[in-house]
């Protein structure tokens, strides 16, 4: 049995200091930085997205970034698929692999050796499900689901009706319910190795303050520009998940007249921490997640004393 290549990965909320830790190792140990962040994914979507400067990706290769247009729908078995392949071109150079980003979802299906089945997908056929929830109803094709899989139709709101016909689908195509696959999937072996250090703010309103500047500073550097120019080509329209990228939809009210800028500004800053919260939640019950305290009610760790845990974590 080959022996499994060895990943390392700083995960944690958004604003937490994550690919200031990443860049550090990397150049520190001969690392190379994989992206696991759903919207870095897009081109053109930049400030909104926190991504790496040009200037940071001059001193250390990253990958999964600006990999595909924002018009396009990119999944997570289209991100586990190239994110795997970069992984092991990296490691085939002799460099490490070092993963960093907050797309737990993306993290968990990439380390757990997920087979998605890419195969199983059928535009006419998902089309032809989404017409009959427009014809139909939403509950109709709920319905539809209920009769196939109990199971998923229990956990997948009636609303959410690209969800509901993607499970229809895979059943279709496959004769497997998404519940058979996904339990299957759970099954298989991990993928990689992982040492995973995890940025965490027990003084969460550190945090939060962390979030409130990186958005002034977002604004400060074009995020509004940036938002008008997205919208004009479309991509919002055309690609639901980058319509839901926090940092541009907040921003759109405004930018139609429906509120001001100060609105539009807090209503980020409010969205972001609410998403941090959800990170936190989701790497907190994650067992390969190994805790770095940045800040307390007593002290701020200072960033040397950050990078010292995590290469004690890494590399010891």
């Amino acid at each position: 049995m080959n022996e499994k290549i060895m990943v390392y990965a700083i995960v944690g909320p958004t604003a937490s200091g994550k690919s200031a830790l990443a860049l550090e190792l990397a150049q520190r140990h001969g690392g190379e930085i994989v992206s696991c962040d759903s919207m870095q994914l897009y081109r053109r979507m930049d400030i909104g997205t926190a991504k790496p400067t040009a200037e940071e990706r001059k001193l250390v290769p990253h990958h999964m970034i600006d990999v595909v247009e924002p018009h396009t729908s990119f999944s997570c078995a289209d991100y586990v698929e190239m994110a795997d392949r970069a992984i092991r071109e990296i490691h085939g150079r002799g460099k490490l692999p070092i993963i960093c980003g907050g797309t737990g979802l993306y993290l968990d299906s990439l380390l757990r050796g997920e087979n998605f089945q890419p195969d199983l997908t059928d535009d006419d056929l998902r089309a032809e499900l989404l017409e009959f929830a427009r014809e139909r109803g939403n509950e109709a094709l709920h319905a539809e689901l209920a009769k196939i899989d109990p199971e998923s139709s229990e956990a997948i709101h009636p609303n959410n009706v690209k969800r509901v016909a993607r499970a229809i689908e895979i059943y279709r195509l496959s004769g497997m319910t998404k519940t058979e696959l996904d339990k299957n999937s759970r099954l298989g072996e991990q993928r990689f190795d992982i040492r995973c250090a995890g940025l965490f703010y027990s003084n969460r309103e550190a945090l939060y303050r962390r979030i409130e500047k990186r958005v002034d500073m977002m604004m400060d550097e074009g995020l509004e520009a940036e938002t008008r120019a997205l919208l004009a080509e479309g991509v919002f329209k055309e690609n639901a998940t980058a319509a839901q990228a926090i940092g541009y939809k907040e921003l759109i009210g405004f930018i139609e007249g429906r509120e001001t800028l100060a609105e539009a500004v807090e209503a980020l800053k409010a969205a972001t921490r609410r998403y941090a919260k959800r990170q936190i939640t989701w790497f907190s019950g994650k067992q390969y997640v190994n805790r770095i305290d940045v800040c307390d009610a007593q002290n701020q760790k200072t960033f040397e004393e950050i990078v010292n845990i995590a290469e004690k974590l890494f590399f010891c």
